[in-house]
């Protein structure tokens, strides 16, 4: 089976080829916010060194969030579109899961004004604490694992792109219709929104 694997809901992009259960190509770097642009030219680059072609990809895995709005709106604009022209199935996966595919640990991305996208998970990827949209807390499992700097010592992700898609590979897919941004909150505009319309 070849699987095509996309996260771009962080500033750190993925992307990753697997060819019979071995990565066949993997892109794994702090795309800072310039995810748009490198995107397709990394796309390309991954299908040449695998030496495949889009139509030959069985499953696509594509990272839904939480995270950067427009960063994930862009890997779900690329898997959805690949996924309904080639008639590949699709399955969603979580950021913070993928930043803990590691060795487990608490996940987190910083959310601002004090709050914190927030997910545990052991070292098998089994959820200890659900994906949440929260207050950061010391109650959280340590070790924390983000890209993002924070006040606390935090350790870099370890990216297990084998890890996550053993655990999902089996997984229904999901119409690329469907499937939509796990943002786990409201964007600032429909905050805005919804404030002024109960103003």
């Amino acid at each position: 089976m070849k699987y095509l694997f996309i996260d771009s809901a962080t500033t750190n992009l993925v992307v990753a080829i697997i060819n019979e259960g071995k990565v066949a190509y993997i892109y794994n770097n702090d795309g800072g916010l310039d995810t748009s642009s490198k995107m397709m030219p990394i796309l390309d680059e991954a299908f040449k060194a695998s030496k495949l072609k889009p139509q030959d990809i069985n499953k696509i895995f594509v990272v839904t969030g939480p995270g950067s709005f427009t960063g994930i709106r862009i890997g779900l604009t690329v898997a959805k579109t690949m996924a309904y022209s080639l008639n590949i199935p699709i399955i969603p996966i979580s950021s913070l899961e993928v930043m803990a595919s590691g060795n487990g640990g608490t996940a987190l991305i910083n959310a601002r004004r004090g709050y914190v996208f927030a997910g545990t998970y052991d070292a098998e990827l089994n959820v200890i604490y659900p994906d949440s949209y929260i207050l950061m807390s010391d109650n959280l499992k340590k070790p924390y694992i983000s890209y993002d700097k924070f006040d606390f010592a935090v350790e870099k992700p370890i990216v297990d792109v084998l890890k996550v898609i053993r655990k999902h590979e089996n997984n229904k897919s999901v119409n690329p219709h469907l499937l939509k941004p796990n943002y786990l909150k409201l964007t600032e505009a429909e905050e805005k929104f919804n404030h002024d319309r109960e103003s």
